[in-house]
Protein backbone atom coordinates (compact mmCIF):
# COMPACT_ATOMS: atom_id res chain seq x y z
CA UNK A 1 0.00 0.00 0.00
CA UNK A 2 2.66 2.49 1.13
CA UNK A 3 5.85 3.24 -1.32
CA UNK A 4 8.07 6.15 -0.19
CA UNK A 5 7.95 8.90 2.14
CA UNK A 6 7.19 12.13 0.18
CA UNK A 7 7.83 14.48 3.10
CA UNK A 8 7.49 15.20 6.82
CA UNK A 9 7.54 18.04 9.40
CA UNK A 10 10.19 19.53 11.59
CA UNK A 11 9.22 21.47 14.38
CA UNK A 12 11.90 23.91 15.74
CA UNK A 13 11.97 26.51 18.17
CA UNK A 14 15.17 28.09 16.43
CA UNK A 15 13.98 28.95 12.93
CA UNK A 16 17.13 30.94 11.57
CA UNK A 17 19.50 28.01 13.32
CA UNK A 18 17.41 25.12 11.40
CA UNK A 19 17.62 27.18 8.19
CA UNK A 20 21.72 27.51 8.08
CA UNK A 21 22.19 24.09 9.22
CA UNK A 22 19.69 21.92 6.74
CA UNK A 23 21.19 24.43 4.16
CA UNK A 24 24.37 25.78 4.95
CA UNK A 25 25.47 22.46 6.44
CA UNK A 26 23.72 19.49 4.55
CA UNK A 27 23.66 21.43 1.72
CA UNK A 28 19.39 21.28 1.22
CA UNK A 29 17.19 23.64 -0.89
CA UNK A 30 15.33 26.07 1.16
CA UNK A 31 12.03 26.31 -0.65
CA UNK A 32 8.73 28.74 -0.06
CA UNK A 33 5.46 27.05 -0.72
CA UNK A 34 1.60 27.95 -0.66
CA UNK A 35 -0.03 25.12 1.44
CA UNK A 36 -2.79 24.62 4.27
CA UNK A 37 -6.35 25.47 4.82
CA UNK A 38 -6.66 28.76 4.57
CA UNK A 39 -3.46 29.02 2.12
CA UNK A 40 -0.72 30.45 3.20
CA UNK A 41 2.96 31.09 3.17
CA UNK A 42 5.16 28.08 4.21
CA UNK A 43 8.91 27.01 4.01
CA UNK A 44 10.22 23.15 3.75
CA UNK A 45 14.05 22.13 2.71
CA UNK A 46 13.46 20.36 -0.41
CA UNK A 47 16.63 16.93 -1.19
CA UNK A 48 16.32 15.02 -3.99
CA UNK A 49 13.01 14.00 -4.24
CA UNK A 50 11.43 14.95 -0.90
CA UNK A 51 11.72 17.90 1.72
CA UNK A 52 10.96 18.22 5.50
CA UNK A 53 8.29 21.16 6.08
CA UNK A 54 9.99 23.73 8.37
CA UNK A 55 7.08 24.40 11.52
CA UNK A 56 7.56 27.06 14.30
CA UNK A 57 6.92 25.60 17.54
CA UNK A 58 3.84 27.84 18.55
CA UNK A 59 3.25 28.94 15.50
CA UNK A 60 2.39 25.39 13.76
CA UNK A 61 0.08 25.23 10.58
CA UNK A 62 -2.85 22.76 10.78
CA UNK A 63 -3.13 20.47 10.83
CA UNK A 64 -0.18 18.91 13.38
CA UNK A 65 1.28 16.29 15.04
CA UNK A 66 -0.57 15.53 18.13
CA UNK A 67 2.78 17.01 20.64
CA UNK A 68 4.85 18.79 17.64
CA UNK A 69 7.97 19.43 19.80
CA UNK A 70 11.47 20.11 18.95
CA UNK A 71 14.23 17.71 19.40
CA UNK A 72 11.73 14.57 18.74
CA UNK A 73 12.98 13.16 15.53
CA UNK A 74 15.66 10.75 14.88
CA UNK A 75 16.65 11.00 10.94
CA UNK A 76 17.99 8.85 8.51
CA UNK A 77 19.75 10.64 5.21
CA UNK A 78 21.85 8.78 2.13
CA UNK A 79 24.17 10.91 1.49
CA UNK A 80 24.06 12.13 -2.49
CA UNK A 81 28.25 12.09 -1.71
CA UNK A 82 31.22 9.47 -0.07
CA UNK A 83 30.77 9.70 3.80
CA UNK A 84 34.30 11.03 3.83
CA UNK A 85 33.57 13.93 1.97
CA UNK A 86 30.37 14.45 4.32
CA UNK A 87 32.54 14.37 7.14
CA UNK A 88 35.04 16.73 5.50
CA UNK A 89 32.20 19.11 5.10
CA UNK A 90 30.88 18.81 8.56
CA UNK A 91 34.33 19.20 9.98
CA UNK A 92 34.59 22.36 7.60
CA UNK A 93 31.53 23.95 8.44
CA UNK A 94 32.39 23.54 12.73
CA UNK A 95 29.53 21.05 13.29
CA UNK A 96 30.55 18.27 15.44
CA UNK A 97 30.03 14.74 14.96
CA UNK A 98 28.23 12.94 17.87
CA UNK A 99 29.49 9.31 16.65
CA UNK A 100 31.14 7.54 13.87
CA UNK A 101 31.47 6.65 11.06
CA UNK A 102 29.71 2.97 12.17
CA UNK A 103 28.13 0.66 10.50
CA UNK A 104 24.43 0.26 10.61
CA UNK A 105 21.43 -1.41 9.44
CA UNK A 106 19.59 0.20 6.64
CA UNK A 107 16.04 0.11 5.18
CA UNK A 108 17.86 -1.85 2.14
CA UNK A 109 21.33 -3.02 2.96
CA UNK A 110 24.40 -1.92 5.45
CA UNK A 111 24.74 1.03 5.89
CA UNK A 112 28.21 3.55 6.92
CA UNK A 113 27.05 6.51 8.96
CA UNK A 114 28.35 9.44 11.11
CA UNK A 115 25.55 11.40 13.71
CA UNK A 116 25.37 14.50 14.54
CA UNK A 117 22.25 16.95 16.11
CA UNK A 118 20.40 19.85 14.56
CA UNK A 119 20.69 22.73 16.42
CA UNK A 120 17.17 21.66 18.33
CA UNK A 121 19.11 18.86 19.32
CA UNK A 122 17.03 16.18 16.69
CA UNK A 123 19.48 13.01 16.01
CA UNK A 124 20.52 13.45 12.08
CA UNK A 125 22.14 10.36 10.71
CA UNK A 126 24.25 10.84 7.35
CA UNK A 127 25.08 7.54 5.55
CA UNK A 128 26.62 5.50 2.60
CA UNK A 129 25.33 2.81 1.15
CA UNK A 130 27.87 -0.05 2.48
Amino acid sequence: MIDHLDHLVLTTSRREASVDFYTRVLGMQLESFIGGTPPVERQAFKFGHQKINLHVQGSEFEPKAHLPVPGALDLCFIASIPLDQVIERLRAASWPIVEGPVMRTGATQKIRSVYVRDPDFNLIEISELA
